[in-house]
């Protein structure tokens, strides 16, 4: 379990605008990429379960049903990873994500830029 966020309420994590929920989900995201190549598998797959319980957070404060049905299909994306992370996957995943909201979009070319 991922006791970084589980003091997080579902009624606080509601107060964060969406940008700001999708962003913190994107640094977990972040921090599992880095990950990669490392062998350190444990940590990665700590992050992912961030990732999974903020995405789950985001979901249940989300009030639009079409929206709430993205993030739902996106939180499957992390699923996958969270069983085999796979760098060109993951980095899909963390687009789509960012993606879902316009002020999250334009940090696709400072967090996605070819390295």
């Amino acid at each position: 379990m991922a006791v970084q966020h589980s003091t997080l309420s579902p009624e606080r994590w509601a107060g964060f605008p969406l940008a700001h929920q999708i962003l913190m989900i994107g640094n977990e995201m972040n921090r599992a990429g880095k990950l990669f190549g490392t062998g350190d598998e444990d940590r990665q797959r700590s992050a992912y379960e961030r990732v999974l319980n903020l995405a789950d957070l985001t979901v249940r404060a989300t009030v639009r049903r079409s929206l709430r049905r993205e993030l739902l299909r996106w939180r499957d994306l992390v699923a996958q990873l969270y069983l085999a992370a796979e760098p060109q996957a993951h980095r899909s995943a963390f687009r789509a994500l960012l993606l879902l909201n316009p002020e999250a979009a334009k940090q696709i070319p400072f967090l996605l830029a070819d390295r």
